[in-house]
């Protein structure tokens, strides 16, 4: 038994919460997992973790231990790469969770030239709004537009973006043009479902942050459906630059409320806790942190 191997099999699986996926994740059967940390228990002569059909916990001996591997692997990773990563063209693989429009619009050009600069770099790309787990989803890192972290997030923001408030020329000679946030209690307005605010939308008025209700008549967890929706006369809504500025550049919509600002969206690299960042996946951030400042 390779001792170094085990504890790395040992802090997969509890980070997992599953011996079957990490056999899967690893190209190995679940038996040779099985009969791995049934070595590693036997060595150490005390057990771990209990397993069930449905969950699998740690004992007061494996937390314990579970620790101190953490320290241990994250300091061996640590030499190795000091030692090796300046010789060695970056190679391996990256899995990257990446936001549909923004990552469709604006990541996924960047990412195709980055493939082309680093061959050795294999890319593999989820594309998804949702919030993931990266230990349990096997992620490098994931790339989230946010206004507000969440605690212990391991982040590096690399850019920021702007929301704008947009409505269709048709809405606004129907209905009228708003002309204090106060005022889109009384406007169709269109709400993005994936975040705290789809209900209630912030500007910085009189000099400070305030937060207004909206009556939403569609929500959807995709803002390009939301801009599509705007444009079709069916309401206001508050989208990204990224998102909006080409229906802006058309006509289709126009940006309201411009005099009252929005607290601007930091775009930022997700990274698992506890883990040490692979040269790869550092020349990757390196390379969005430049080409998104440009």
């Amino acid at each position: 038994m390779n001792r170094l191997d085990a504890m790395h099999l040992f802090v997969r699986i509890v980070e997992s919460g599953s011996f079957t996926a990490v056999a899967e994740q690893m190209g190995l059967a679940r038996s040779v997992v099985t009969r791995q940390i049934a070595a590693l228990e036997a060595h150490l002569g005390v057990k771990l973790m209990v397993r069930n059909t449905r969950r699998l916990s740690l004992t007061s001996a494996g937390s314990a231990y579970l620790e101190k591997c953490r320290v241990i692997l994250d300091l061996v990773d640590a030499a190795e790469a000091s030692v090796m990563e300046e010789r060695l063209t970056p190679r391996g693989n990256v899995r990257i969770g990446l936001p549909l429009s923004f990552g469709l619009k604006v990541l996924s050009p960047l990412l195709l030239e980055f493939s082309t600069l680093y061959p050795d770099i294999n890319l593999e790309l989820d594309f998804d709004d949702r919030r993931m787990n990266l230990i349990e989803e096997g992620m490098d890192l994931s790339i989230r537009i946010a206004g507000q972290l969440e605690p212990g997030d391991i982040v590096r923001k690399l850019s920021s973006c702007k929301l704008l408030t947009i409505a269709s020329p048709a809405y606004l000679q129907k209905h009228g043009r708003p002309t204090h946030p106060s005022e889109l209690i009384h406007h169709d307005c269109l709400g993005y479902t994936l975040t705290a605010s789809g209900s209630s939308w912030t500007y910085l008025i009189d000099g400070r942050y305030e937060t207004v209700y909206i009556n939403c008549r569609i929500k959807a967890n995709n803002g390009d459906a939301l801009t599509e929706a705007v444009a079709k006369g069916l309401g206001i809504a508050r989208q990204p630059d990224f998102i909006v500025n080409d229906y802006l550049a058309s006509g289709a919509v126009e940006s309201i409320l411009d005099e009252f600002t929005t607290p601007d969206l930091g775009i930022y690299a997700i990274l698992p806790s506890n883990r040490y960042v692979p040269h790869r996946v550092r020349v990757l951030l390196d390379f969005l942190a430049s080409q998104l400042k440009e």
